[in-house]
Formats: structure tokens, sequence, C-alpha cells
């Protein structure tokens, strides 16, 4: 209950007041795509947004067509390339505290769960570390992994986790967290330990934390309803 509050109060500090949205689709490969909007007709309202926006894009469906924001939860819950890393989140969310949702919320975002990704930037693997943060975080302390050994489904998990686990600890929220994770912990320290004023960095905080509030609203549903109860309280 507790974290589940703390989510939202984030998300509408974030936003301003006013809910982000987060619009994904899974396609025919088994590839899932997550855009803070909706780029374009594949795209389904998964959460946030008000009322009515959810309204009209729920009217904008063809009719007939599945609710493309529920599929997308439902392949991050059966799909085979989520299930096949089910393991290492659970043993990196026991050894390094974070919740496994906020992992699965990360790595969707990162690589859409495939393993081997590779960006231009140099990042790996789900998780898409950088070589830099693998060596600091890695299992062998201050040895440089292989390229291989980063391309390790479980290896690139227990590193990233680890990572992630110390940059909550070091700035105290994980929407700064996250914005290390992405800019850096140089900008968010010149920031004060806010959020970064990059368009970037922004998105893939609200992306990230947008799908985190997703995956806890669908694996705890009695919590997240007692949630928006209170939330409508006078």
């Amino acid at each position: 209950m507790s974290r589940l509050f703390l989510l939202f109060g984030l998300l509408l500090s974030l936003a301003g007041g006013a809910r982000a949205e987060l619009w994904g689709y899974v396609d025919g490969q088994g590839m899932a795509h997550l855009a803070p909007h909706q780029v374009d007709s594949r795209y389904s309202l998964v959460l946030g947004g008000t009322q009515a926006r959810r309204a009209a894009a729920a009217q904008s469906q063809v009719p007939g067509k599945s609710d493309g924001g529920q599929g997308l939860l439902t392949w991050l819950e059966f799909a085979p390339e989520v299930k096949a890393v089910q393991p290492f989140l659970r043993e990196a969310a026991a050894r390094h505290g974070v919740d496994m949702e906020l992992l699965k919320a990360v790595i969707a975002v990162e690589s859409g769960y495939k393993h081997d990704a590779e960006s231009k930037r140099g990042a790996l693997g789900l998780m898409q570390l950088m070589p830099e943060a693998a060596q600091r975080y890695g299992p062998v302390a201050k040895s440089a992994p292989s390229k291989k050994q980063m391309l390790d489904p479980r290896t690139n998990v227990l590193t990233g986790a680890r990572m992630l686990a110390d940059l909550i600890q070091r700035f105290g929220r994980i929407d700064a967290a996250l914005a290390a994770w992405n800019a850096g912990e140089g900008a968010v320290r010149r920031h004060s330990g806010g959020m970064p004023p990059f368009a970037e960095t922004q998105a893939h905080v609200h992306l990230v934390l947008e799908l985190y509030w997703a995956l806890l609203q669908h694996s705890l549903p009695a919590q997240a309803q007692q949630l928006k109860i209170h939330k409508n309280e006078p």
C-alpha cells in the first residue's frame, strides 16, 4: 500500500498535477514498444491521462480490436522472453532490495526484453548497461567484463539491479535514481538531486514510472483499489 501511494504521488508531481501517459503495443515478432504519447494507431493507452483522455482513446480503437494496453501488460506476464528472466529478477530483487516490478519496467523500456540489445552508444543487454557501469557494479569488482559477459541475462540483470539499488540509496528517490541511470549521476547532482531538464531523460523516467505503476496495479489489484478509494477522499 505505501509504495503504491508514494509512487502515485511521485507520478503526480512529475506530471505537474496531471498524470503522464504510457502508450504501448506488442508487435508481430513479440517485441514490446513503449512511448509517452500515441506514435501511431498501433499504440494503445496503457496508463495515465485524464478520464476523458482514456475514454477518447478507447473510442478511437478499431471495433473488435483487443485492448493493446492490457495486451502489453499480459505480454509482460506471459511472454517467453519475459518468463525466461523471471528467476534472475527474483534473485536480483532478493539480493539488492529492488522491486521486481521496477526491474521489469526498466528492462521493458530499455531493451524490450531483447537480451542481445546493443545501442549506438554501446549500452548492452536487457538493462542496457554501459561498460563503465558493468565494471563498477559487476560480479567481479574493478574487472572489465567482456561483451559476452555483459550480454549474459543473469549477469546483466544482477549488475543492473545492484546499480539501481545503489542509485536509489544515493539519491533517496526512485525518479532521481532513474534520471541518474539515463543521464548520469553528475547531471542529477548539478540539479540539486532533482530531475535534469532533458526531454529524453524526463520521458525515460515517466515511461519507467508509469509502467512500474501499471505493473503494481496489475499484480496487486486489491492494494491498487484501496489507493484509488483513498485518493478520492476529500
